[in-house]
């Protein structure tokens, strides 16, 4: 079958892409999979981590890697949604001319989104679910394909504006980026201290990045997975029937219906890139963390108790 080839093509070219990005970034390879898998999927992440783990070079070079454009946006207390999505200015004809924002890249990386006021987040919120935006009345494509990475610092919250749980509800994944192990500091010294520089090669085209996208939307599903992915959701869910009694006595709000989308569509490429051409539970494990840790609300008990999002959701999958 032709888009079984296709795919096998495509999927193979991966395995180079990793190569590359690997040039410059030491370690982090579960971050990278799972940032792929959410480009692959059309979604987007949220990465939470202190300052100095490379997410700005992560992000840069996963975009040289996939020949895509890229912009950063550093989000401050005074950011506004023009400085976003861009603004009407009159030229020397007095006439009205559309002036692009940095939101028109292919791959943005909003830094440090919590610091910017609500109104500016939810610009760059509705150009994340849209692809598109509208300025006085008139509506403006973004390039395709399209993907944020907006961070987050987990230690300084003074003077933050944390997104709600509606907009938290817009990424795909929240990835946790964790401190280098002590052989991949050593290494990270080595590559970043002396005077050798990596060339990062193109591997994909922006035509091969959409085409698998499309030929991940393809693969089929059993109707016993949706089934194991629609009860695992709704374990979360304290108002349901179907809640778990972990759930019950640690959550205050469970996940809604786009986690049960998001963890579909994240299992079917996980199984693309592992070979396979139709997901199966281990798939659907391998992305519920990263889907579900944003999407469920913790009461006190579990603060109490030192259980985390990641916890709650293991003896879940588990139980």
């Amino acid at each position: 079958m032709q888009e079984v080839k296709e795919l096998d093509q495509l999927i193979e070219k991966t395995h180079t892409l990793k190569k590359e990005i690997a040039k410059v970034i030491v370690g982090q390879e579960e971050i990278i999979n799972q940032v792929l898998i959410s480009i692959f999927s059309k979604g987007h992440c949220l990465l939470v981590g202190v300052p100095g783990l490379a997410k700005t070079l992560l992000v840069n070079t996963i975009a040289s890697a996939l020949g895509l454009t890229y912009s950063r946006i550093q989000f401050t207390p005074d950011l506004m949604p023009s400085d976003i999505v861009g603004s009407e200015i009159l030229d020397e004809n007095r006439k009205f001319k559309f002036i692009k924002g940095a939101v028109f890249s292919n791959i943005v990386l909003a830094d440090e989104i919590n610091r910017t006021p609500p109104k500016t987040q939810a610009a760059l919120l509705e150009a994340m679910q849209e692809h598109n935006v509208t300025i006085s009345g008139n509506s403006y494509q973004l390039d395709e394909p399209f993907f944020v990475l907006a961070t987050q610092n987990p230690i300084e919250q003074e003077g933050t504006y944390p997104l709600p749980e509606a907009q938290l509800d817009r990424f795909m994944f929240m990835l946790w980026l964790n401190y280098p192990s002590f052989e991949e500091e050593i290494n990270i010294l080595k590559g970043t201290t002396t005077e050798k520089q990596a060339t990062i090669n193109t591997i994909f085209s922006k035509e091969e990045i959409i085409r698998l996208q499309e030929l991940i939307k393809k693969i089929p599903v059993s109707d016993s997975l949706y089934e194991y992915v629609v009860t695992l959701v709704q374990k979360t869910r304290v108002l349901s029937s179907s809640c778990s009694a972990l759930a019950k006595k640690y959550l205050l709000w469970g996940a809604g219906p786009r986690a049960s989308q998001y963890l579909i569509i994240g299992a079917k490429c996980h199984a693309a890139l592992k070979g396979k051409y139709s997901p199966d539970k281990e798939d659907v494990n391998a992305v519920a963390v990263a889907v579900l840790r944003h999407r469920i609300v913790l009461n006190y008990s579990a603060q109490a108790e030192n259980y985390d999002a990641e916890k709650i959701i293991l003896e879940l999958i588990n139980n």
